[in-house]
């Protein structure tokens, strides 16, 4: 697979395997979005699209996707200052969590919002959960399926890393009274807070992203089970049965003696798998390689890699212009709308597009379908760099660019 380079060295080139465009919106001109997506069934039938922007000076866009070939904006909203983004967001009914992090330590707003979103066009504030303090940021990433605790990348005012890069940990958030809502649990890994009794943890010495809480993901099935991905701490499984007390039942690290950043970790329950992605954070294939693992966890105390998810050749791919390698996953999120599979695993790899692969045979997965658009105007990158995707029961793809192409409505033919 060859990549056709413009004069100003930008991927024009559209790419396409068994996945099909279905419509393209800009966002009003603001297309660069970051890691939260989902979708509202409102009581009217209308199927309404919420993004999270990844920077100022957008908070969020609601988009109706009833119709998919006809996608609307319905609502934008803006950030109260350019050093705050709203990064990560997620839906329960007509409620809506959106997390905001700063640039620096001790600015505002960083936390969380509740909305009430039961009018899209019309999003009210509920409530305002702060996470704001001299060493934090505030929160990188929320995920909220129950309608009762909304978990938590953040940090906290009483909170001290050694290192100013582990300033996010794992809350758990109780939001039963949505207009108060109330931290009932954390965790972090010993050794990274000033007080604590452990030593820190060995770094990359080329490659230290640090160690933070990044997706805390909790399911239905195993309501008693917290997955996290822990940038270079790997990827961690908790018991929060108790939720004032987690406790770590298994940790698999790689890093060093690889490049780090373990994003997300997703359970495939009936399997005993789970798909662990890490995140590229380098241009030019600099911190390559950053791959999606998939995990053996039938003895989820000790967690076993069997494969990665194949991805074409970085000499190809990692000179096209930003970012090239794993990120984010369609993570099987209960939900009305949502598309639930075992088997297919639906990525985005930055210049590398969205890809679908089947895992029925976990230890050789096979890439089923690809869509990689060609570089969007404007893009400081000089290449797509898809951030994030989401999948309806349908099996309808709606994949979004980092920077600047804005929302990518796809339909896979197999």
């Amino acid at each position: 697979m060859n990549a056709t380079l413009s004069p100003q060295g930008q991927a024009t080139q559209t790419l396409a395997w068994n996945m099909k465009l279905i419509s393209h919106n800009e966002l009003a001109g603001f297309g660069g979005v970051g890691e939260g997506i989902n979708m509202q069934l409102t009581q009217d039938g209308r199927r309404i699209l919420w993004l999270a922007h990844e920077s100022a000076p957008k908070n969020f866009t609601a988009v109706d996707v009833t119709d998919v070939r006809n996608p609307k904006v319905v609502v934008q909203t803006e950030l109260p200052h350019a050093k705050v983004r709203s990064n990560s967001l997620d839906v329960v009914g007509n409620i809506m969590a959106v997390a905001y992090q700063t640039k620096e330590w001790g600015q505002k707003p960083a936390g969380f919002d509740l909305f009430d979103i039961s009018k899209p066009e019309q999003p009210k504030l509920i409530s305002h959960f702060d996470a704001s303090g001299p060493c934090s940021r505030g929160a990188h990433c929320v995920f909220f399926v129950d309608g009762e605790y909304v978990h938590l990348s953040s940090g906290a005012a009483d909170f001290e890393p050694h290192n100013p890069k582990d300033d996010q940990f794992y809350r758990i958030i109780d939001v039963r009274n949505a207009s108060k809502p109330t931290e009932v649990g954390r965790w972090w890994l010993p050794g990274l807070r000033k007080g604590d009794s452990e030593p820190p943890p060995p770094r990359h010495p080329k490659f230290d992203a640090g160690f933070r809480t990044h997706n805390c993901n909790v399911y239905p099935q195993r309501p008693d089970r917290a997955y996290l991905g822990y940038i270079d701490g790997g990827a961690i499984i908790l018991d929060i049965a108790d939720k004032s007390k987690p406790k770590m039942i298994s940790r698999w690290r790689y890093s060093p003696p690889f490049n780090g950043f373990t994003h997300t970790v997703m359970p495939l329950f009936e399997r005993n798998l789970i798909i662990v992605s890490d995140e590229c954070v380098k241009d030019n294939g600099e911190d390559w390689p950053k791959l999606t693992w998939v995990v053996d966890a039938h003895d989820e105390t000790n967690l076993v890699p069997v494969s990665t998810l194949p991805l074409p050749s970085v000499d190809t791919f990692g000179k096209r212009g930003g970012r090239f390698g794993s990120h984010n996953m369609h993570e099987n999120q209960p939900g009305p709308v949502s598309f639930r599979s075992e088997n297919i695993v639906v990525c985005t790899f930055f210049n590398g597009g969205v890809r679908a692969y089947d895992t029925a045979n976990p230890y050789q997965p096979q890439e089923i379908a690809y869509y990689v658009p060609g570089a969007p105007k404007m893009s400081p990158a000089g290449a797509i760099q898809m951030n994030d995707v989401w999948v309806d029961e349908r099996r309808i793809i709606y994949a979004v660019d980092r920077f600047a192409g804005g929302l990518y409505i796809l339909e896979m033919n197999v």
